[in-house]
């Protein structure tokens, strides 16, 4: 990990070396709290870490979805439906009419 110094007002700069380049300035310091600015490219995703962190840990549990659970549902749903259980989509009720 790099450390930097760096003062209210003061930047560094991050590029990929293809024209992309993202700016972080300190705007204010107070007390133990530090306030950055990030100029970045629009495609560029930013996020605080506590952040990330939580998509991270939905992804891992999407990924541990089995299969089977999968067509469990299915099933499920299809009675539901069968049994004139209400459509969610557009309020009526399924099964045959």
């Amino acid at each position: 990990m790099l450390v930097l110094s760096r003062r209210p007002g003061e930047s560094i700069a991050i590029s990929d070396g293809e024209g992309r380049t993202i700016r972080v300035t300190i705007v204010e310091v107070s007390g133990d709290r530090v306030k950055v600015g990030i100029e970045a490219p629009q495609q560029i995703v930013i996020l605080r870490q506590e952040l990330c962190e939580a998509v991270e840990a939905e992804n891992r549990a999407a990924r541990q979805v089995r299969p089977e659970q999968v067509g469990e549902a299915l099933r499920s749903l299809r009675q539901a439906l069968s049994r004139g259980a209400p459509n969610p989509h557009d309020g009526t009720r399924g099964g045959a009419d």
